[in-house]
């Protein structure tokens, strides 16, 4: 019986079919195509259930997919599924050090111990590993939420196949904001400056936050294997946007975000702590001043 993804999408088991691709047997531009015509099914899956939720379609993101496979073949080869890596990096670590900057959001999914040759299951058991995480329940629904994430823009779907083990990212993207180039390495407790512009007009900067943790570091494959959801630093300084004389804010503080009329902006980061660590830098926007502000930037500055 044939299914329209619709239907596919309402009738799908959560459990995976008994597959596994041996790649050593297709060639190089046979898989090339294999894994595009996988993660354009990802996408139309994801924008379908977008479009049930009334959001707007993500587009697929050439970057984002890299760093999603990286981590793919790192969980299919290290045989584990966690948010950190082998370096102990969580997912915003790895697109700001590969030379991301937008605000990100990641989901993984897993399959082990599979065994069949044809390229169609594997194309039907990642479209089971969505399923998977879009059917997730209260409280357990991250993932859902991630899929239905409002502020996205942009997704990269990573796909990796080793042995019997099938992992795969989607690693979801909020473009809002550009930013000039930024130094990814400096010396604790150093000053810098970050500068940028606003994409779009009818959003504005909110504020800014300089978030620390320490250096991480590589941890036991046991704990890997341990699923645990990751989150953002909680040791943040808060950088509010600067207001004319003779105005201050409560503490008191004029501000240091200086914004102009095109949308562009520019404030310093101080490094706050004489350790080494990383300082994630957020910058934060919104539409109308009703709103509430979201994360459009993840930059990762490593200190030591």
């Amino acid at each position: 019986m044939k299914f329209s993804r619709r239907t596919f999408l309402q009738s799908a088991s959560v459990s995976l079919g008994a597959t596994f691709l041996d790649l050593r047997s297709y060639s190089q531009a046979d898989l090339e195509q294999t894994f595009a015509e996988i993660r354009a099914n990802l996408l139309e899956m994801v924008n379908e259930e977008r479009e049930v939720a009334k959001l707007p379609a993500v587009a697929m993101d050439e970057f984002a997919t890299q760093v999603a496979t990286k981590h793919a073949i790192d969980m299919a080869t290290g045989q584990f599924a966690s948010h950190w890596g082998r370096d102990g990096l969580k997912p915003y670590h790895r697109y700001s050090f590969a030379g991301g900057t937008d605000a990100t959001q990641e989901n993984i999914s897993a399959a082990d111990n599979t065994w069949s040759g044809k390229v169609r299951d594997l194309k039907q058991d990642t479209a089971y590993l969505h399923v998977r995480l879009y059917q997730e329940a209260p409280p357990y629904d991250r993932p859902r939420k991630v899929i239905l994430g409002p502020h996205h823009t942009h997704v990269g779907f990573g796909i990796a196949v080793d042995e019997s083990r099938l992992r795969m990212v989607e690693l979801f993207v909020a473009k809002y904001v550009k930013l000039r180039p930024v130094k990814r390495s400096a010396k604790p407790g150093s000053q810098l400056f970050i500068s940028g512009k606003i994409l779009d007009h009818r959003y504005e900067v909110s504020h800014v936050e300089v978030c620390y943790e320490p250096l991480p570091q590589a941890p036991e494959l046991s704990w890997l294997r341990q699923f645990r959801s990751y989150s953002l630093p909680r040791d943040c300084a808060v950088l509010q946007k600067r207001v004319p004389p003779p105005f201050t804010y409560s503490d008191p503080n004029r501000g240091v975000i200086d914004i102009l009329p095109s949308g562009s902006f520019s404030f310093p980061v101080k490094l706050f702590r004489h350790e080494p660590g990383i300082y994630t830098v957020i910058v934060w926007i919104k539409r109308e001043r009703t709103d509430n502000a979201f994360p459009a930037s993840e930059v990762c500055i490593r200190a030591e």
